[in-house]
């Protein structure tokens, strides 16, 4: 992949793909997502100098403010109401965020509750102060938002890693597999190494990523692992 490259081209500032990450602060996976999908996302086609590929530097950050802006008017309406130093459950916090179900919460709010209650079941129970959500809220850029706006349900994903940026990375390792000739029997595991994911959920990401190049309207299967936190009353 090489190092971040910006060079003057014709007086214009000009950036390669890891530069195109080093500015928009995107994982480099993200970068061949976006460019791979230029339609449906808005991305600068690029363009090729001295055999490299490049895109202009201010394409690229209207790209980028407008990518923001764009994700940010998909977040849900966050409920201020209540006593910001009263403790809610899961369910709650999800009715903050906006969300339809505890289920949609996202994880870098589970993983820091202001209290956690070990149950006889052996879950955990976790709690947030209502400040707590509504700094999450406000911290929100777009990326970590699961849950669906109440009464709206949009077009249907025809597999549950589409728009994944994932699926480039694996993708990519299919495309080596076939170039070379190698056994597909092993992928998942290479997978898991690269991007830092558990094998079982890299082998359904090689399926999705098979699925999109062979048969691109078929669902994948979901096998989505259960890491669900406590549905609380209240």
């Amino acid at each position: 992949m090489g190092g971040v490259a910006t060079r003057m081209i014709g007086g214009r500032i000009a950036l390669d793909r890891p530069g195109v990450a080093a500015h928009t602060g995107a994982a480099y996976s993200t970068v061949n997502h976006w460019h791979r999908h230029r339609a449906r996302f808005g991305f600068p086609a690029g363009f090729h100098h001295d055999g490299g590929e490049y895109f202009w530097l201010d394409d690229i950050e209207t790209f980028r403010v407008a990518h923001l802006a764009a994700k940010r008017a998909e977040l849900t309406k966050v409920d201020r109401r209540g006593d910001p130093k009263e403790l809610v459950g899961s369910g709650t916090a999800a009715k903050i965020l906006g969300y339809s179900s505890y289920r949609n919460l996202p994880k870098t709010l589970l993983d820091r509750p202001d209290r956690e209650e070990a149950l006889p079941s052996g879950r955990i129970r976790r709690r947030w102060f209502r400040r707590t959500v509504w700094a999450f809220a406000d911290a929100r850029t777009g990326r970590q938002s699961t849950g669906r706006t109440p009464g709206t349900t949009g077009p249907r994903k025809p597999h549950p890693y589409d728009g994944d940026s994932r699926l480039d990375a694996a993708a990519e390792l299919l495309a080596e597999a076939d170039h070379t000739a190698r056994d597909r029997h092993g992928l998942g595991v290479e997978l898991a190494r690269r991007l830092g994911i558990p094998q079982r959920t890299a082998q359904r990401i090689l399926a999705a990523a098979t699925s999109d190049t062979s048969q691109p309207s078929r669902a994948g299967a979901t096998g989505r692992a259960s890491r669900e936190p406590v549905a609380p009353a209240g």
